[in-house]
Parts: C-alpha cells; structure tokens; sequence
C-alpha cells in the first residue's frame, strides 16, 4: 500500500458530498451501532483477525516512504479524538508536506479498546499516501466501551504492530518509522496469547510481557504516548508514571485536544531534523493554527532531546533490551 497522494481538494469534496447525503465522517460507525451491540464487528477493512501485513513500500512515486502509525483509544472519553483527526487531516498534510517536513509520508490509523470486554479491541487500516486514509479513519467503529478499571489494550495494538508490519525506512534505510498510541489510560502488563489468538487468529501459546513485545516495536518505530486534556484521566500521575516508565520523553502530555495533529506533524518534523521547535512554532502560526502555545508546552522536552545526534546501533529499552536498525533517532 502507499500509493498515490494525498489532494486536499479531494478530502473537501468528500465532505461536501457527506454533507448533501446526510452521511457523517464516521458514517460505517454510525450505521453499525444503530444494531444490538452483538451484531458489531470491525469494517472488513480494519479486521485484524487473520491479518498477515501492514506494508509501508517504497515505490516510484513514494522512493523513501516514511510510516506514520496514529493508534487512538476509542473508550469512554476518548471518542472525540478521532473526530479531531479526521476534521485535522488537511492541516496534518500541509506541515508535513508543504513546510518540507517529510516529502512521502504513509500514514497508517488504528483503534485500540479492551479485549478483555469489547467487541472490537483492535482495528488497523493500512499505510497509505493518499485520501484512502480518510476512508480507513471513517471506518473506524467508535466502539465506547472499556473496563472501567484505567487500562486498555494498549499491548494488544503493539503486538500488531510489530509482528504484523513490514516496513521498508527500516528494511532498505535503516530508520524507524513513527508511531503514536493516544490514550487516557494505561497498558496491561502483558499480551495474553488468549487475546492475540482471539482477535488476530496468531497461534502463540504463551503470554508476553509488556517490556518485551515493547522492545521488538521499537526496532520497527519511535513510539510515542499522547495524552489530551479533555479525556477521562488526564494529568494522571499514575497514568502518566506508568507510560513514562515505558517510553521515557516519549510521553506526550497536551493540554488542548484539538493540538493532536499538530503535535503529530511537528514531533514528525523534530524526529526527521527537518525542523527546530521554534521554526515548527513559526509554521503553525504561517498555516493560521491557534494551537502554537499547547504544541510548544507539549513539545518543549522533545526538541531538546532533537538537538543530540543520532548515535548507531544505541539502545532502544533502558531496561537492558538491545536492538539496533542502523541509526537510531534519540
């Protein structure tokens, strides 16, 4: 997947055309949840069960294509993030692409909710480069349910995603990909094989720990933890504390939820070295985005970990794991 390119044009005129039908964006989530709750099930696009590949290809068009992997909760409080996105989607392109920040980015959406209790705990479009994504966005079912107990699935998303993706950035270039996981709520401390056989249809017989499943991601992606304002736990110190113990500076705390794909784009821009936090700033402001205050308060621990360099093969997990892709962005 991954051809083509994206065309604000064509994202408007979906919507105008939403609009003259009376179909919302996330009109396969409307229509689904109208039914008894037995009866939901993920859009065959999104359905990870039996899934072998999610690929980020280089190709003519795309020769150095860049994965962007956007994994929100969709439980409880946290429905409105997608909304946000798909509503953001022009804005994301044009920091990414016009201010220079990367020329071929993939970007790949997916749901997180709880599978211990959820019907659909796991959905996972594709990469790509052009308004399909906006297709995969609006199939997503927003699902709303959840444990009630401060964790979700989180580990489950991470198996997918590093078991069940290929990218070439790390294959042909040695560099990650990105991937961000927004929530509100913490992980559990392990994939149950239950789970993975379940959802995805993996044989594993064992459960694997958090920490590990953790450190085969992060050969694949940089990974990132956003958590709005506006959501069920945010500023949980025990949310937060857990997730930095994972990801270290990788936790992202934004206090305007309407700043998420902005906080995308320029955490993008920081990894590549294609931009300062203060030239990022700047482009915010040149785009007419109100949001330059909450991205520089998110972001202020991230640009100075940008100005060190890359240093190769350097450790991916404090936790004595070791992996090297090549270089490796700090």
């Amino acid at each position: 997947m991954g051809s083509g390119n994206w065309s604000t044009n064509v994202y408007d005129a979906a919507a105008n055309y939403r609009a003259a039908t009376g179909a919302g964006a996330f009109d396969y989530s409307d229509r689904a949840t109208r039914g008894a709750r037995d009866t939901w099930k993920a859009h065959p696009s999104l359905d990870p069960k039996g899934l072998t590949v999610r690929e980020s290809r280089d190709s003519t068009e795309h020769p150095a294509s860049l994965p962007i992997a956007v994994l929100f909760d969709v439980t409880g409080s946290m429905q409105s993030v997608p909304r946000v996105l798909q509503t953001k989607l022009p804005e994301l392109f044009g920091l990414l692409l016009r201010k220079g920040y990367t020329e071929h980015p993939q970007i790949l959406f997916g749901a997180v909710g709880d599978a211990t209790c959820d019907r659909v705990p796991l959905q996972l479009g594709q990469f790509e480069s052009d308004n399909r994504m906006d297709d995969d966005l609006g199939n997503i079912l927003l699902e709303g349910g959840g444990g009630g107990q401060m964790t979700e699935s989180y580990e489950l998303a991470m198996y997918a995603m590093a078991r069940h993706t290929a990218l070439d950035s790390v294959e042909r270039r040695g560099r990650r990909g990105y991937l961000f996981l927004i929530g509100d709520e913490k992980p559990y401390g392990k994939v149950k094989a239950r789970e993975v056989r379940e959802v995805l249809g993996d044989e594993v017989t064992e459960d694997i720990p958090i920490t590990a499943i953790l450190a085969e991601l992060r050969r694949l992606y940089d990974v990132y933890f956003i958590l709005p304002a506006g959501t069920a736990h945010a500023g949980s110190t025990d949310v937060l504390g857990t997730w930095r113990k994972l990801l270290g500076q990788n936790v992202i705390e934004l206090d305007d939820l309407d700043a998420v794909c902005e906080t995308i784009a320029l955490t993008v821009g920081l990894g590549e070295e294609a931009i300062d936090l203060e030239e990022g700033l700047d482009d915010l402001a040149d785009i007419g985005s109100a949001s330059a205050a909450s991205v520089g308060r998110a972001l202020g621990g991230l640009a100075r970990r940008s100005t060190e360099a890359a240093v190769p093969g350097a450790p991916l997990l404090d936790a004595g794991d070791r992996a090297a892709t090549g270089t490796t962005r700090l």
